[in-house]
């Protein structure tokens, strides 16, 4: 693709990087923004800025958040009794727009994939065992995606909390094996919240 102007290449370049952007979507946008008035370009830029330097993950769950503690886990409306786990922010979005679940979260920040050199040690396994210890939890869901990733890592959490007296669950299976959590519809998604079946009975 020729350019007219480097600043135009570049600015290309960096839009081209991001996941599922080719270099002509990656045009269309940077064009869309040059007929833009420059103050609203200023905001666009400076909320990407403010984004990548002021954000911080929450010191209890580990979602995203503005704040040291995120609003869920810092809501007295929510029952902190129950901790759903799931992979990464995209699935907290993804359960909360059901309205099925009203309990707090804990995101691990990935799955146990061998292939691709992800261990437990590099997620957030160790403070969800802390946070069992701690606090007066009496169920821990399961909402990971129906994969090998996902179940590899549900047996691997399985083994680290079954010392505590707790329930442990999964979702049921109404999501396809092979499936992202974060396209499934939200009917579905919440119908799994609110069937979900204890995680022993999942193994048979």
């Amino acid at each position: 693709m020729n350019f007219s102007s480097k600043l135009l290449e570049d600015a290309v370049a960096e839009f081209a990087k991001l996941p599922g952007v080719g270099q002509k979507t990656a045009l269309r946008l940077v064009l869309h923004l040059l007929n833009r008035d420059k103050d609203e370009v200023q905001k666009f830029s400076t909320a990407i800025s403010k984004l990548r330097n002021e954000i911080q993950f929450c010191q209890t769950c580990h979602n995203i958040s503005d704040q040291k503690v995120c609003e869920i886990c810092s809501s007295h409306k929510r029952d902190h009794s129950l901790i759903c786990v799931v992979e990464d922010t995209r699935d907290v979005m993804a359960i909360e727009n059901t309205s099925q679940y009203n309990g707090v979260y804990h995101v691990l920040g990935g799955l146990i994939s061998p292939m691709d050199g992800i261990g437990p040690a590099d997620l957030q396994v160790d403070t969800l065992v802390e946070r069992l210890k701690d606090n007066d939890v009496k169920e821990v869901i399961f909402a990971l995606s129906a994969t090998m990733e996902g179940d590899t890592t549900i047996f691997y959490l399985h083994k680290r909390l079954k010392q505590f007296a707790i329930n442990i669950s999964t979702i049921a299976r109404g999501i396809a094996f092979g499936g992202e959590l974060e396209y499934v519809d939200e009917i579905t998604l919440g119908r799994s919240i609110v069937t979900r079946v204890p995680y022993e009975n999942s193994l048979s």
